[in-house]
């Protein structure tokens, strides 16, 4: 599933007539790039979820052969990104599935993260598993990190004035039973994400490559650069 329903407030004035997904870096819309890795890695159906300015998404998507793209439409509510899944859980089915927000974008390193990724995916052992970029050399990020990470992998959240080694980089995979006591209408993945680290089943994987963080108008200059003058 692609998260593409935000406001994008952060990225206003762009945002007042493009929704972000639709904003381009490199020349390439964010959502084509996330939909490019997507189909790179093998995966030949994404549910899409759209709010904001939803028919320029759509009408976006139509113009893509692959992969085959399932809408969850959401012009009614704006449901947060756990009301936006939950929605979507009919069109996903029952198994685990892969989740990225639309505007996760990274430069690759010398394996490709979504197959090293699904390929460390442990139904036995976790309830959900984040893609984690560095917090010190994300470009466009100037945050204090979100999680530590053990040895095994497992996760911890960053207390109020700590800085952690690691942000979420905007991909995860969930089980589906993980929804069943949620609220019906808006709420976060965050209550997901607390609810698995109190169970001890909150998972991570360091992204191997570097994570782009286009979060406001100024750092797509920054990402644009470092596209230019990445290999790959």
């Amino acid at each position: 599933m692609l998260l593409a329903a935000g406001l994008g407030k952060r990225m206003r004035p762009i945002t007042t007539t493009l929704p972000k997904p639709l904003v381009e870096v490199g020349g390439r819309a964010l959502l084509d790039r996330a939909l490019d890795r997507i189909a790179g890695a093998g995966i030949d159906r994404v549910v899409v979820n759209v709010h904001y300015l939803a028919d320029l998404i759509e009408a976006h998507l139509a113009r893509r052969s692959r992969p085959e793209i399932v809408i969850s439409d959401e012009r009614d509510v704006l449901l947060e990104t756990g009301g936006g899944v939950k929605r979507a859980l009919p069109k996903l089915g029952p198994d685990p599935f892969l989740l990225l927000n639309s505007d996760s974008l990274w430069i690759e390193g010398p394996h490709a993260n979504l197959e090293r990724f699904i390929g460390t995916w442990d139904p036995e052992r976790m309830g959900i598993q984040l893609l984690l970029a560095a917090t010190a050399t994300s470009v466009g990020y100037d945050g204090a990190g979100d999680f530590t990470m053990d040895a095994s992998g497992r996760l911890r959240r960053r207390s109020e004035r700590e800085v952690t080694p690691f942000v979420y980089a905007g991909v995860a995979i969930l089980k589906p039973e993980l929804f069943a006591d949620t609220p019906d209408g808006p709420f976060s993945l965050n209550l997901l994400f607390d609810r698995a680290i109190e169970s001890g089943k909150l998972f991570g994987l360091r992204l191997d490559g570097e994570w782009l963080h286009v979060g406001d108008p100024g750092a797509i200059a920054a990402a644009e650069a470092r596209l230019a003058t990445s290999v790959r």
